[in-house]
């Protein structure tokens, strides 16, 4: 299926369970996972809490005098002129794998997650996860920083970030924490570092799997202001307990948000490259006159609309959490289903049946919603003409049923000319399912602008 539970995705496990095993010989480790008895289908994920609900939405003297992150998440149609937040990075949150060595491992050690901001601002906000944790998460010191090469942090440009006045925070399982503003100038389309100190044991860390990203751990100790990357010796391919940046932002009126699984998580793209469609798509935007928007990424390498686990939420599970929720969103453009027909999970009829739920719920809340057409899967493993005429209803449905406000067609971007059940070979990152850099950036380039930005 599309990342996560087939080829990419056992890479990816196998190499985060590799790096864990290592913590573990080095004393990082604590525990074995164990997972996380799934929610059922349509229910709020875990952490699905309202900014500032762990810590309060206090507005520090330096701080601007803007509105709450709560507030700007509960904003309906924004647009309207009034600057308010909008969400410039995220990263569903998932549990981790279970079984694997070391999960869970990190001991009076700092993890340094880097993340790609969409848009710019003059204040910003972190999202901590514990959404999956199985007890209270401490942390002792969090920082941010513009990101340097590797590891490293531009020097002079540590921050410290406060949670209700306090350096410290403690995260019930299951919840997440909003810190307090602060007051940053951040650009739009840099890389920003968030240093995480975790002093005692955490058991089972949030993750999220697919990062396309090295995140860095520290040797012992607190070492979250430290600019260089000299006590950051190991690499992970997963971000760890962040989920969200939200900024203040110098042009951006709202929030589009980016949701599928693993060709929106940007699955076999090039590492540390930001070449994922989204991150082009906030280039398209960043780079046009006036009012623009932020793009959030809610992609999961893996991900299904109907099915749901603790590593694999599913997309109806998500999507108040994951979408409807987001600071500042006002457009939502989905991407998923093609999971549940590549393992006959879902019939067309019953994948459209979601698509019509996600829809009626953006709707409630006066958002803009569009649909994205199944990409060609022929090539891969679970491949049946049965399978594929699925697809096609689903993306006949798609473009002529007028049931989600706009259409963005894919499949017959990515398609080859000669041979329409399969992608351009251009474009193809050579599994047949995933695009590569150049097609994730014809995906990104097929996107009206216009319909996202009008009223």
């Amino acid at each position: 299926m599309v990342g996560g539970r087939d080829g990419e995705g056992l890479m990816m496990r196998t190499l985060t369970g590799v790096l864990l095993i290592l913590f573990a010989a080095l004393g990082l480790a604590g525990c074995h996972a164990h997972a996380r008895p799934a929610g059922p289908a349509g229910a709020a994920r875990p952490g699905a809490v309202s900014p500032g609900a762990v810590s309060p939405a206090a507005v520090s003297p330096a701080a601007p005098p803007v509105p709450s992150a709560h507030q700007a998440a509960h904003t309906t149609r924004p647009g309207n002129g009034r600057r308010q937040w909008v969400t410039s990075w995220a990263a569903s949150p998932q549990a981790a794998p279970a079984g694997v060595p070391g999960v869970g491992a990190f001991r009076d050690r700092t993890v340094r997650d880097i993340v790609f901001l969409s848009a710019g601002g003059d204040a910003l906000r972190l999202v901590l996860t514990n959404a999956y944790g199985t007890t209270p998460l401490r942390v002792g010191e969090v920082t941010v920083g513009l990101a340097g090469a590797g590891a490293g942090v531009m020097p002079g440009g540590i921050h410290l970030v406060r949670f209700g006045g306090r350096a410290e925070v403690q995260i019930p399982a299951g919840a997440q924490a909003v810190s307090d503003p602060l007051a940053m100038r951040v650009p739009a389309l840099r890389d920003l570092a968030v240093s995480i100190y975790l002093p005692a044991r955490a058991a089972r860390p949030t993750i999220h799997l697919d990062a396309q990203q090295h995140t860095w751990v520290s040797v012992v100790g607190d070492h979250a202001a430290a600019t260089s990357a000299a006590a950051f010796p190991w690499a992970s391919r997963s971000w760890f307990y962040l989920t969200g940046v939200i900024v203040f932002p110098a042009r951006a009126s709202g929030t589009v948000v980016a949701f599928g699984d693993s060709i929106t998580d940007g699955l076999r793209s090039t590492f540390d490259a930001n070449a994922r469609w989204p991150n082009d798509l906030a280039r398209r935007l960043a780079a046009r006159a006036g009012r623009t928007l932020s793009v959030a990424d809610e992609g999961i390498s893996g991900d299904h609309l109907l099915a749901t686990s603790p590593q694999y939420p599913g997309a109806l599970a998500r999507f108040g959490a994951d979408a409807l929720d987001q600071p500042g969103v006002r457009d939502i453009i989905v991407e998923i289903g093609i999971n549940d027909i590549r393992t006959g999970a879902a019939s067309a009829q019953q994948v459209i049946a979601g698509y019509e739920q996600l829809i009626g719920q953006a709707h409630a809340r006066g958002l803009k919603i569009f649909g994205a057409t199944l990409l060609p899967f022929q090539g891969t493993g679970g491949y049946t003409p049965a399978r594929e005429a699925a697809r096609e209803a689903v993306n006949a449905w798609i473009r002529t049923s007028g049931a989600f406000d706009g259409v963005i067609d894919f499949d017959a971007l990515m398609r080859s000319p000669a041979d329409p059940l399969s992608m351009r070979r251009a474009d193809d990152s050579g599994d047949n399912l995933h695009p590569s850099d150049a097609g994730y950036r014809a995906m990104a380039a097929a996107i009206s602008l216009p319909m996202l930005l009008s009223a």
